[in-house]
């Protein structure tokens, strides 16, 4: 026997799918997913002066800039300050090296 879809059944099933297709994907994160290591030659972190080790960064290039600052003491870093590798806020979808830095650090709270 022939199934017969209405065209809006159709269009209900696709916008279904559409909210969740991205979901999904923002989920894998959570999952334990690989996330893509953010470089400096990326756009978003060359603009905002990001390195993954912060003893190469330069005081006076970057006055904001204080020796004890790096991504695991960040308040935008979102995983534990004791991992290699982290999630970042401000870097949606890369993962920042823990010894990194960029301007848009600021104190972790605790």
């Amino acid at each position: 026997m022939a199934d017969n879809y209405s065209r809006r059944w159709l269009l209900q099933q696709s916008l279904i799918a559409a909210a969740i297709i991205p979901a999904i994907g923002i989920r894998s994160e959570a999952w334990g997913a690989p996330v893509p290591a953010l470089t400096p030659a990326d756009p978003a972190a060359g603009a905002l002066g990001y390195t993954d080790n912060a003893s190469s960064i330069d005081a006076k290039a970057n006055p904001t800039y204080k020796v004890d600052q790096t991504c695991a003491n960040c308040g935008q870093f979102r995983d534990n300050a004791s991992d290699t590798r982290g999630a970042c806020n401000v870097f949606p979808g890369k993962s920042v090296a823990a010894k990194g830095w960029c301007k848009v650090w600021a104190k972790r709270p605790g």
